[in-house]
């Protein structure tokens, strides 16, 4: 390592544990990241990898994923789901996260048994091997907690020394009033120890009764990092993570990391140290790859992950995209979208957002405080029960109850399932939700079950009797393809034209993630920007049309600095469209029409 990367890891481990204990600590990662790049000399230097402005380009498009959502008889579905992705996305979804694979014990993944091995239901590394060798992959690293069947807190329930600490006792009756909750549940366990995890039998003593933290259920056990074994433990996990094929390293449920009693234990300073310590080990011993953080919090708090914009996260999940879009499309109105996103920024260029509408949980609706009304949070709560959906709360401080996420597919959320409209209108007005996504700066995150046009999954939620599973339902390969193949099915009319915007935003520099963007104001119905490539030699206007009806656009391309020679074409369906005296455009946007227009050449 060089004297500078050494001396930011001794200043982080200084902050987290203090003068004296940092030096031996440096020591012992020393070794261990010494022994990586001995293992791995075919990983590039910081010299030999792109600029870190290029890591990320127009070309990227990430396919979020569980590792077994194609299933098929005599497969290991890891298996069946690279054979779709080389048929159907080979060079169109150029990454593919992977919700976590290893073997788990609930939450679909989310309470990790053992973070070292494939979870053998769904296949092995070798499967993990050959998707990385036609996309990116991006891994999770569930690292604020671990599975209570975990061999970990298996040792601590046994009393196991080495295990002692490793995660967090609190004494009866500590006010952890401050704590901020994501979840409706109680923030401490009581679990028995030397007793092999059982509770003891009313009245009888066997072994010692503890409370321990549990910030999401009583399966998911929080890992104690005021313990640096657990640190350097959780770092030796990432560099296997990287070894296996990871570029892309999400970091879950990264804001509730440290614990400090008298604090609200979200965001501390100690949090972010510990990403900043994570993003400069990455940057000495494998600078290919990328950090994200995962918080599903307000935006200001949200995007302090980036750091200085050199030494944290190189992109933070838009979590209030999902809830502004959504409500752009219910009122027909994207004034709330525009001016959010009018003031977006990153602090440098190799810095940008991971911009999704969907994922494996609900629609967060803590994102959109402070830019939706409480009436415009409660449209979308009663829309999505109209649509069959559900409403997922968390507990405040107060004791209080409010709304926390939205539960229900994407498309249902947009498109009454119940109700009358033709097919191939539902599929315009979603497709449209998706167009603003590939159209904004940063990377898209598409849902597997946005890319293949999904409903909701009712029947999911009534087994687990989780409203989660309201978005998770799994694919039966044949099933799968058998819609696709059907030019009349919802599957196959969001599938192809959604491909079709993914390569159409991959051939032009102006949607590189870092390319500037402004949006425009006029009509209320429309979302409008100019994107423009980061070398200034492309524009593209961009325009959405968040309502059902057709809608006025004009504008002054003088005014907007786009050059043309009379005309712009729509890049999308090859459309042109004539510019009228003194650089005047005026146009009609159809119902749900997207419009990415170029000047001609």
């Amino acid at each position: 390592m060089s004297e500078s990367i050494e001396h930011h890891i001794l200043n982080h481990l200084t902050f987290l544990y203090g003068a004296k204990r940092a030096p031996a600590l440096l020591e012992r990662l020393r070794t261990i990241l010494t022994q990586f790049r001995r293992r791995n000399p075919q990983f590039p230097t910081a010299r030999e990898c792109p600029l870190p402005r290029e890591r990320l380009t127009e070309r990227d498009a990430m396919l979020i994923t569980y590792g077994d959502q194609v299933q098929e008889p005599g497969k290991p579905p890891l298996q069946s789901l690279a054979e779709v992705l080389e048929k159907y996305a080979k060079d169109v979804i150029t990454g593919v996260h992977i919700l976590p694979f290893f073997p788990y014990s609930s939450d679909d993944g989310f309470s990790v048994i053992d973070y070292t091995v494939v979870n053998p239901d769904f296949g092995t590394w070798a499967d993990i091997e050959r998707l990385s060798r036609n996309f990116r992959l991006m891994f999770d690293a569930v690292i604020n907690h671990v599975s209570a069947q975990s061999r970990w807190f298996q040792e601590f329930l046994k009393d196991n020394p080495e295990f002692a600490d490793y995660f967090i006792v609190v004494e009866e009756g500590t006010d952890l009033s401050q704590v901020v909750r994501p979840r409706a549940l109680p923030l401490l366990t009581r679990v028995q120890t030397a007793s092999g995890g059982q509770p003891p039998p009313r009245g009888g003593d066997r072994g010692e009764s503890r409370l321990v933290w549990t910030t999401f259920s009583a399966d998911q056990i929080d890992l104690n990092y005021t313990n640096p074994d657990v640190l350097l433990k959780i770092v030796e996990i990432l560099l296997l993570y990287v070894e296996k094929g990871a570029e892309i390293i999400r970091l879950d449920a990264i804001a509730y990391l440290w614990k400090k009693i008298g604090t609200t234990c979200i965001h501390l300073e100690e949090a972010h140290r510990v990403v900043k310590l994570f993003r400069v080990v990455l940057d000495a011993v494998a600078p290919h790859v990328i950090i994200v953080t995962e918080t599903n919090v307000p935006h200001e708090e949200n995007v302090s992950y980036f750091g200085d914009g050199t030494d944290e996260a190189q992109m933070v999940y838009q979590f209030s995209l999902p809830p502004l879009v959504f409500h752009a499309f219910l009122s027909g109105d994207a004034s709330y979208l525009s001016e959010w996103a009018a003031d977006l920024s990153t602090p440098s260029d190799s810095t940008t957002f991971f911009n999704f509408l969907a994922s494996h949980d609900g629609i967060g609706v803590r994102p959109a405080e402070g830019i939706l009304s409480p009436s415009g949070v409660q449209s979308l709560v009663e829309r999505t029960l109209a649509h069959g959906g559900f409403v997922s709360y968390k507990t405040n401080p107060d004791g209080t109850q409010s709304v926390y996420e939205l539960n229900i597919s994407y498309f249902d959320a947009l498109s009454d399932p119940n109700g009358t409209e033709p097919l191939d209108l539902q599929a315009r007005r979603f497709l449209a939700s998706q167009a603003i996504v590939l159209s904004l700066a940063g990377v898209p995150g598409i849902y597997v079950h946005s890319l293949f046009g999904s409903r909701s999954y009712p029947a999911g939620v009534e087994q687990t009797e989780r409203y989660r599973s309201i978005n998770r339902e799994k694919f039966r390969r044949d099933e799968l393809e058998q819609s696709l193949a059907d030019s009349s099915s919802l599957r196959h009319q969001v599938f192809y034209p959604y491909l079709h915007l993914i390569r159409t935003r991959a051939a032009h520099p102006a949607f590189h993630p870092n390319g500037a963007q402004e949006v425009l104001f006029g009509n209320r119905a429309l979302f409008t920007l100019v994107r423009t490539s980061p070398d200034g030699g492309e524009q593209v206007l961009c325009i959405h049309n968040v309502s059902g009806a057709a809608q006025p656009f004009r504008t002054d391309l003088k005014a907007l600095s786009i050059q043309h020679t009379g005309a712009l074409r729509d890049v999308i369906s090859g459309t042109s469209y004539l510019v009228g005296d003194g650089d005047d455009l005026a146009l009609t946007v159809g119902p749900y029409q997207v419009l990415w227009l170029k000047a001609e050449w």
